[in-house]
């Protein structure tokens, strides 16, 4: 479904945009109370998991403040900011006089508590049951916030995903020593340059995870600075450009599934340079951390893999990654593990 951004501000222009994988909400009006109120909420939103971090301080201060219509944060956000008790918050009495607003402006609240708990680039229970409370307070119905409060499906993180895990890496594993080692002669024979590297991805919480990959290019480039590969891009190798066109150059990654850091099936870990800049462009980016990262995924294997040249391409692969969040099953996992093997679109954009 495409983006909509938040529609044009009557008080001036937007300084945030937030764009959803639904029509954006409407912020409710500049009224004193009601920002003051907000306010609340979104601090006891940045002290959900304990500690209210600076970088969640600041997005506090910017929403507020373009909420309030004003060039800078209101003068009693600081106080506020100083004093506020998250042990004394009353979530029912904050938001009682938020629930006589419109559904639309209901739902803003709950965009804008989202945008603070995404803030640090991490995702914590605690702060994604402080929304669900959230949502249940401000009497939103299932369908007003069911694409900002994911619930994953039952077994997500069970025994049973894990021993499928365990046994479709160790069998690949096990199997596939004669043709990793191929693979490692093609790569030495393709030019200087080490036969695996790792790089640092998101995995499941936001937390940082080195993955391992066969090397593909000819130059490796720092966490810093990572650029998706395009069509004939000149840094990948011919016999590089093979193992991605394969998928083969993911084998590697078995290990990180053997590690409990990644599973067969999940939504792809994406750099984290890529999600500091599309976690503040797609209001529920951060959702599809709630698992674990998989070597394939529902994304990939419908076309939704390889460069997001377009915020489209991204919403897209994010549209999916929840939609699996949400299904999953055992069979679902092994429908996407025979489509990636056997389907036409898993190979589409494997530059």
């Amino acid at each position: 479904m495409p983006a909509a951004e938040s529609p044009p501000s009557s008080r001036g222009p937007l300084a945030y945009r937030l764009t959803g994988l639904r029509p954006s909400s409407i912020p409710p009006p500049p009224d004193d109370s009601l920002v003051r109120a907000v306010a609340d909420v979104l601090l006891a939103a940045a002290h959900a998991d304990g500690r209210a971090c600076a970088k969640e301080l600041r997005t506090v201060r910017r929403l507020v403040q373009h909420l309030a219509a004003v060039d800078v944060p209101p003068s009693w956000l600081e106080e506020r900011i100083r004093t506020f008790d998250p042990k004394a918050f009353d979530l029912e009495a904050a938001t009682e006089h938020l629930r006589q607003l419109p559904a639309v402006q209901r739902r803003h609240v709950i965009e804008l508590v989202r945008a603070v708990c995404d803030a640090n680039n991490a995702f914590d229970l605690e702060e994604e049951s402080f929304l669900i409370r959230l949502a249940l307070a401000l009497s939103l119905s299932q369908e007003d916030s069911a694409d900002l409060v994911v619930h994953p499906a039952p077994g997500l993180d069970g025994l049973t995903k894990r021993l499928f895990d365990l046994t479709v890496a160790a069998s690949v594993i096990a199997t596939g020593w004669p043709l990793a080692i191929a693979i490692a002669v093609g790569i030495k024979a393709s030019g200087p340059g080490p036969v695996l590297f790792k790089q640092r991805r998101s995995g499941r919480g936001g937390n940082p995870i080195h993955v391992y990959k066969f090397r593909t290019m000819r130059v490796i480039e720092g966490d810093g600075a990572v650029r998706q590969a395009t069509a004939s891009d000149p840094r990948v190798t011919p016999f590089g450009a093979f193992l991605r066109r394969t998928s083969l150059d993911e084998l590697p990654q078995f290990i990180n599934v053997l590690r409990g850091e990644m599973s067969v099936v999940g939504p792809r870990p994406h750099a984290v340079v890529h999600n500091d800049h599309y976690r503040t462009r797609i209001l529920e980016y951060m959702l599809r951390h709630k698992v674990k990262p998989g070597i394939t995924g529902w994304a990939q294997v419908n076309g939704w893999r390889g460069e997001t040249d377009t915020l489209e391409k991204m919403i897209q692969r994010v549209a999916h990654d929840l939609e699996y969040i949400r299904r999953h099953s055992l069979s679902f996992d092994m429908r996407i593990v025979l489509m990636t093997v056997f389907g036409r679109h898993a190979r589409k954009n494997a530059y």
